[in-house]
């Protein structure tokens, strides 16, 4: 017989109880808690059916105004184990919690329960940290972590067609530079030294001055260096004429900066470069996005780590629900690979919290085709 999931009902307390008992010898979830799970309705509780009995479950708690899931608990009795209904119980799991446009599962397990991390590693889980003392015994709990949704490409789009390549960058103030070295490949645009020509953009391109530290580099200055490597520019910002001024105290430093982005304005205007000032929709996006072109833009960091600096990524897809990114942000999701950090699934409604910098909320997008 097929296995089949259903929501937990009070029917299946005496088998919740019974495997619970058969898979932990700490931190059980008692009878009461498992009713007080299916009365409340919280979360996502299921029982997974095989020969016409409940041979495993899964809770899935979810954090208001957040878009972290945490796995609660999984187990699986043990007289049906290998049979591949932990994995079909994770997935069901993973399912549930995208379904809500969760971008994170979260979940604990013993350091030393080998099977169950052997399964959390198989299935794409990252461990984040060691949690000492954690459970009831004393012992320790390793903390994983997955990012869940994917990009899927558009349908009648070839799976196999190329994505914008990922690349980090390698100071902490060249984040600009590192996006349009990504343009550039994916637009086959060579370069000799991409360590040498991001330091090389950042000179071109560097408004000098911005918050502390070393300068960022302005929309118009990067416009600039993109026309030069023989990429098409369009350059969309909120405001006419110098940005990013408000972060800078300084009236010494703003009337520096200033004297820069007018230089690079002029010479985009005599270069016939079109500077749209006003809004850049989400719908615009989105369609210069299906006409093939890569978007570079800017960003506050705020609404992912608290931290206001503005940040350039590259925009590189969208569908219904997220915008699909490339940070050159080494810090970025640090347990995952370049590769896997590459098309980060970022939600509409955060990534329209995050476009723009400042209390002005400043914002500027550079389209680029080749």
């Amino acid at each position: 017989m097929t296995a089949h999931l259903v929501p937990a009902n009070r029917t299946h307390l005496d088998a919740l109880e019974r495997i619970e008992q058969a898979s932990f010898t700490t931190d059980l979830i008692s009878r009461r808690s498992f009713r007080r799970f299916i009365d409340q309705g919280l979360g996502d509780f299921k029982v997974l059916i095989a020969d016409e009995q409940v041979v495993g479950y899964y809770i899935v708690l979810y954090r208001q105004a957040t878009q972290l899931a945490r796995l609660y608990s999984l187990a699986v009795d043990p007289a049906f184990r290998r049979r591949g209904y932990g994995r079909k119980l994770l997935d069901a799991a993973e399912h549930d919690a995208d379904e809500r446009h969760c971008l994170f599962m979260r979940l604990e397990v013993k350091i030393d329960n080998a099977a169950a991390l052997a399964l959390y590693h198989g299935a794409g889980y990252y461990d984040m940290e060691i949690r000492p003392e954690y459970y009831e015994d004393d012992s320790d709990a390793v903390v994983l972590q997955k990012l869940l949704p994917h990009f899927e490409p558009p349908v009648g789009q070839s799976a196999a067609q190329r994505l914008v390549p990922y690349r980090t960058q390698t100071t902490e103030f060249t984040c600009g530079p590192a996006s349009l070295l990504m343009a550039m490949a994916y637009f086959d645009i060579p370069s000799a030294d991409p360590a040498h020509e991001e330091l090389e953009i950042w000179r071109e391109a560097t408004t000098i001055f911005m918050t502390s530290g070393h300068g960022g580099c302005g929309p118009h200055g990067l416009a600039r260096a993109a026309m030069k490597r023989g990429m098409s520019v369009t350059l969309h910002v909120s405001h006419d004429g110098p940005l990013l001024l408000d972060s800078v105290r300084s009236t010494e430093k703003k009337q520096i900066m200033s004297r820069i982005q007018e230089s690079d304005i002029a010479a985009l205007k005599a270069a016939g470069v079109p500077i749209e000032v006003g809004d850049y929709s989400l719908s615009q996006l989105i369609h210069d996005l299906e006409a093939g072109k890569v978007v570079v833009a800017l960003i506050s960091t705020y609404v992912f780590d608290e931290s206001k600096a503005p940040h350039w990524v590259v925009i590189c897809a969208a569908d219904e629900n997220y915008i699909y990114i490339n940070d050159p942000d080494q810090d970025a999701l640090p347990w995952q690979s370049p590769a896997e950090r590459q098309y980060l699934p970022i939600p509409l409604a955060t990534f329209r919290r995050a476009f723009g910098f400042g209390r002005r909320k400043q914002k500027a997008a550079l389209v680029l085709s080749r």
